[in-house]
Order: structure tokens, then C-alpha cells, then sequence
């Protein structure tokens, strides 16, 4: 199962940032080929799930000697997006060009 446009822009912007992610401070085997998921740019590797009831899960995990950092995010219901689908109908008048990606958003709704 490929792993979705957001996790491949996600690991993408991430390798973007010229940090050293996942050095080899754990042995890592692979008893059943594919199990562990892909590698993206920058040794950073993506997991694919798809679950019954689970519109939209992000799971963005850090990890260091004695802590993990978990950055998440469900989706259960596709109304949540709503907000953002109106906001765009409204504003898609006003743009001078195509923007993609709210991390180049100008200026807040």
C-alpha cells in the first residue's frame, strides 16, 4: 500500500531541513521483506495503514536516547474538512496564482 501525498510531502519538508534522522544507534532486521515500511529522502521512513473507520491518520514520531516525541493526527469523519473546503470556495476568487500547501499561505484566514 503506498503511503499517502501527506506523508510523502511530510517526510519530504522534513528532509528539507538537512537533519541527520534515524543515525544507526539501533540494529534494525527485517524478518519479512516490506514489513518496516519505505525510506524516504533523508533515512526517514514511512509506514502505510489503512483502516476501516480512519479517514485520515498522521503519525509523526521522534525518538533519542531515553524519549519519544509523538506528533498525531486523526481524522474519523470527513465533515471536519468542511471549514477548509468553504473557506476555499470563498477565497479561490482573490488569488493571483496557485498556492500549494498551507505552509506558503501569505497571510491567515
Amino acid at each position: 500500500m503506498p503511503p499517502s501525498g501527506t506523508a510523502l510531502q511530510t517526510a519530504q519538508l522534513l528532509g528539507e531541513l538537512a537533519k541527520s534522522f534515524n543515525p544507526a544507534a539501533v540494529k534494525e532486521t527485517e524478518k519479512l521483506p516490506g514489513a518496516r515500511g519505505g525510506v524516504a529522502a533523508a533515512n526517514i521512513p514511512i509506514h502505510s495503514i489503512r483502516l476501516p473507520g480512519l479517514i485520515a491518520h498522521q503519525e509523526v514520531i521522534f525518538g533519542a536516547a531515553g524519549e519519544v516525541y509523538r506528533l498525531r493526527h486523526d481524522t474519523s469523519d470527513r465533515s471536519c474538512y468542511m471549514p477548509g473546503v468553504l473557506l476555499a470556495i470563498r477565497k479561490v476568487t482573490q488569488l493571483q496564482s496557485l498556492v500549494y500547501g498551507l505552509e506558503k499561505s501569505s497571510s491567515s484566514a
